[in-house]
């Protein structure tokens, strides 16, 4: 059985899998109050009918590396602004810049409330900068036919030119609002934390800090383990019900063995409720995956919607389903209770659809990312595994890459680019104003920086927390460790603002 494939497991989420009804889917004070993350942003914008910002385009360049006449191209690049508790230029009032991820920005922005919560703390202005080749910045006059069409145009989408777009964009918007001296922080969760990281790393004298949350910056080369991402879903079931585990565990053999006889197809179908036009044993494995694996990353701790609406701490609604006694010894049963929490846990869908459809995000080209310089083994599974036991094979990447894009991947680029080897010793040395946020439920936190390297690059790390939630807008079931989290973390760049504005009236 071959769960996870090239351009499906995407870094924060891919949406392969389609619902039917039918229906797709898809100066600072010196102390902070606690109030600063309170959850009034979100619910007064959408009171008073207002929104969270407006789109604006950027004339940029297409590539920042090269001189020959093609380089010179340029393309419409969108970013989202909101100005509404920014302090102004005048006061050298801060801006923060959300790095966007594999996505329509716009979705992003609706789910980094965080941002949207302390800006009137800070006074801040806030950025949303959509990733080169996502959303509606697309190079090729916007045309995705040709933008999409081989690796000759495809080519230049790497994270090395997102970060170059991001600072371009960056010091002109700076200029034009004669904002020259205002310190900027930048914000991401998952590639868009690696990014965020990676910006200050790369552009100190751009950004003065960086939030990076979720981001697994050590999922490479031989850094972390191929069996952690699925360890720690495995921990995530098992935690909850060993009942929930071993059920899990075993439905895989049974799933293969039903598929395999005559009839077995129809009965699959009908146990999971498949809708009639698609079935087939090994499309229902990556279908059931798919809701184990995003279940576990976005294990928050309140009802959300960003992946699909999910109950909040859907792991445990899942082995609850899966431990109703009303199911009795029926395997498939309980696994469609559990995929009900994830695909249909607004009730509206009467069948699932398996067929491929293209997602509303737009997360299709993270497949090409991950076949050129984001090779990030995740598909180890070892014999306790919730998932068959299986081994990573770069051969089998490196073929698959090969065969899609006619490209061979490099899976030493990043580590060559950025780092990651002995990290804390490196970073100490020349790097500094980087939070890195890890919640120990999200697989991803396996490749994420869990201690502090110094002062100023610190770990926050919670164990109950999952894929990038101190993103999220707050909200008032948020449990307290969520909250100190956020406190925490505003504290810090609140001193890095601090001592930015303490550096430029010593160097005025």
């Amino acid at each position: 059985m071959r769960i996870i494939a090239v351009g499906i497991l995407f870094l924060c989420f891919s949406i392969f899998s389609s619902l039917s009804s039918t229906v797709s889917y898809a100066k600072l004070p010196p102390r902070f109050p606690s109030s600063v993350v309170r959850p009034v942003q979100l619910s007064l914008a959408t009171k008073r009918g207002t929104k969270l910002y407006k789109a604006k385009y950027f004339t940029q360049i297409l590539d920042h590396f090269n001189f020959n006449p093609k380089s010179y191209q340029t393309f419409q690049h969108r970013y989202l602004i909101n100005d509404t508790y920014w302090g102004g230029p005048k006061k050298n009032s801060p801006i923060f810049v959300y790095t966007g991820n594999e996505g329509d920005i716009e979705w992003f922005a609706q789910n980094t409330g965080f941002m949207f919560d302390v800006a009137p703390y800070f006074k801040a202005l806030l950025v949303f900068v959509e990733h080169r080749f996502y959303g509606k910045s697309i190079p090729f006059g916007g045309d995705k036919d040709i933008a999409y069409s081989n690796a000759s145009t495809v080519g230049y989408l790497t994270s090395t030119q997102a970060l170059a777009d991001y600072a371009t964009l960056i010091i002109d918007l700076k200029k034009n609002l004669t904002a020259v001296d205002s310190p900027v922080v930048v914000f991401g969760g998952s590639y868009g934390g690696m990014l965020a990281a990676w910006f200050r790393l790369k552009y100190p004298h751009i950004a003065i800090g960086a939030l990076a949350s979720s981001a697994p910056i050590l999922n490479f080369e031989n850094i972390t383990s191929p069996y952690s991402f699925n360890n720690i879903i495995t921990q995530d079931f098992r935690s909850e019900s060993e009942n929930c585990y071993k059920v899990i565990k075993g439905s895989w053999e049974q799933i293969e063995d039903t598929g395999s006889r005559s009839g077995g197809l129809e009965l699959l179908r009908k146990s999971f409720r498949i809708c009639k036009n698609y079935i087939d044993a090994d499309a229902l494995e990556s279908w059931l995956t798919t809701a184990f694996i995003y279940t576990a990353m976005t294990d928050y701790p309140t009802p959300t919607n960003f992946l699909n609406p999910l109950p909040a701490y859907p792991v445990k609604q899942m082995c609850k389903a899966i431990d109703d006694p009303t199911a009795g010894n029926d395997t498939f049963a309980k696994l469609y209770g559990a995929a009900n929490v994830y695909y249909n846990h607004t009730g509206t869908a009467t069948c699932f659809n398996l067929a491929y459809s293209p997602d509303p995000h737009g997360l299709d080209l993270w497949s090409w990312q991950a076949c050129t310089e984001m090779i990030m083994p995740t598909d180890g599974n070892n014999q306790d595994s919730i998932f068959p036991e299986s081994q990573w094979s770069y051969s089998q990447r490196a073929a698959v890459c090969k065969g899609f894009y006619g490209v061979d991947p490099r899976p030493n680029w990043i580590t060559a680019e950025f780092g990651g080897h002995d990290i804390s010793r490196v970073l100490k040395r020349f790097g500094s104003n980087i939070i890195f946020y890890n919640g120990l439920r999200d697989p991803w936190s396996g490749g994420g920086v869990l201690k502090n390297i110094s002062k100023t690059i610190v770990a926050i790390v919670a164990e109950q927390g999952a894929h990038h939630v101190d993103l999220r807008f707050a909200t008032s079931q948020d449990p307290k460790w969520l909250q100190q989290v956020r406190e925490r973390e505003v504290k810090i760049i609140s001193n890095w603002i601090s001592q930015y504005y303490q550096d430029l009236a010593h160097h005025s």
